[in-house]
């Protein structure tokens, strides 16, 4: 007998079906949970855990010095500071994701401020209609660095520091003589961040809608996994999400609603959240999403799947110039007006270390867009509790830079633990 005849006597031995090892997780209730998480924490996959560990370490520290540190006038100033810093923050994350660098951000920044200043306050402009200009100023500086980054090979920290030099002069000039424009009583730029909405039922609210909008966007992604036949989270699990997030939701509303120390809920604070919806939904929802982690997790790789890199090199400065601007008016919002040094001093350094400490990685193809949320909640708490200790700002940088050099070890020392247990 032939060896094939053979093999067509002999029956075929049944193949083990792979199973999904996030099942098994998931078969074990909160045991295998805490499994995995123990597991993740041994490969180097710490996640957003170091930073919110760091926000609660600062919440207690600083609160014990100074019991005016969670008080509700305290956190809408964190909340109101930590907005146009917060907006940079997310054009930086676009372009960490790609593994590359924006140092122009505090130039561009002033920039959009001073276009807008120069338009609304100089010339007459409607003012939104010279916000709409301004923040399109910052998306055309944006591809501007994009284009000489990916079509003529320049690196981006050169071309972006070229930038940097550029921009704050293009500032300064638009400013003439005077070198500031104060922002008018009224106006659409000052609402920005000194607008607040003192009923009651806006807080809870937004508190409710951002809790309806969790527990909705996990529903779905558990019947379209259902439906796919890939592991789903579990109705406990999504209860229990749920739960934490109104938890925090709603404690916040309660706060910006107490009576004494704040006057309701930040419009700044608002819209910065809604840029970090946009932002994420962007980055984890859509095919363009996809491609920029494709792109900086592996430039060549992604250009031989047949990703346009040239296109979502641009199209990422675009959103890094766009998302300055827009921030350079919530700062010139806080200080008055548009100055010939706005954007200047620590800004661009506050904008990065917000990225980073927030858990986006300086190596490319890893993050997230809450990280500019987490990172300026750090930063901004750490500001806020030296300045009701009556620190002075030197204490601040060294405290922030210590901060930052702790985020990036972190990063470097979790991407050694992923190598070495083989997860990278």
């Amino acid at each position: 007998m032939s060896e094939q005849q053979t093999a067509e006597a002999t029956p075929e031995t049944p193949q083990p079906t792979a199973v999904d090892p996030r099942l098994l997780v998931r078969e074990k209730g909160f045991a295998g949970y805490f499994e995995e998480f123990a597991r993740r924490i041994r490969g180097g996959e710490l996640g957003s855990l170091p930073v919110i560990v760091g926000l609660i370490v600062i919440a207690v520290v600083f609160q014990f010095k100074n019991s005016s540190f969670l008080s509700a006038g305290s956190l809408a100033n964190i909340g109101v500071y930590t907005s146009g810093l917060g907006i940079m923050a997310v054009g930086i994350v676009f372009v960490l994701l790609l593994g590359e660098i924006d140092l122009s951000v505090g130039s561009v920044a002033g920039v959009g401020a001073a276009v807008w200043a120069v338009l609304s306050v100089t010339h007459g402009v409607d003012d939104r209609l010279a916000v709409l200009i301004a923040i399109a100023a910052g998306a055309a500086i944006g591809v501007l660095h994009g284009f000489f980054f990916a079509k003529v090979g320049v690196p981006a920290f050169v071309v972006t520091l070229a930038g940097f030099l550029g921009w704050s002069g293009l500032q300064i000039w638009l400013m003439g003589k005077e070198g500031s424009i104060n922002t008018p009583s009224g106006s659409l730029v000052e609402d920005l961040t000194g607008y607040y909405f003192d009923d009651k039922a806006a807080a809870y609210g937004l508190a409710l809608v951002a809790v309806l909008a969790y527990a909705g966007s996990l529903l779905l992604d558990t019947r379209r996994r259902r439906a796919a036949g890939l592991p789903f989270r579990p109705l406990s699990e999504v209860l229990l999400r749920t739960g934490v997030v109104a938890v925090i939701a709603f404690a916040v509303a309660y706060v910006l609603n107490e009576p004494s120390g704040a006057r309701g809920l930040p419009l700044a604070l608002v819209l910065f959240l809604a840029v970090l919806v946009v932002a994420d939904f962007v980055v984890r929802r859509t095919r363009y999403g996809r491609q920029i982690f494709a792109v900086g997790g592996n430039a060549e790789a992604a250009r031989r799947a047949g990703i346009n890199v040239n296109r979502v090199r641009i199209t990422v400065f675009a959103i890094s110039g766009m998302l300055a601007a827009f921030g350079g008016l919530f700062i010139a919002s806080l200080s008055g007006g548009a100055t010939k040094n706005l954007g200047s001093g620590n800004t661009l350094m506050n904008v990065i270390a917000a990225a980073v400490i927030g858990g986006t990685s300086l190596f490319g193809g890893r993050g997230k867009i809450w990280s500019a949320l987490l990172g300026m909640l750090v930063i901004q708490s750490i500001q806020q509790g030296l300045n009701l200790l009556g620190m002075a700002s030197e204490i601040q940088y060294m405290i922030t830079g210590a901060v930052l050099l702790a985020a990036v070890v972190i990063d470097s020392v979790s991407r050694r633990t992923q190598k070495t247990a083989g997860r990278t």
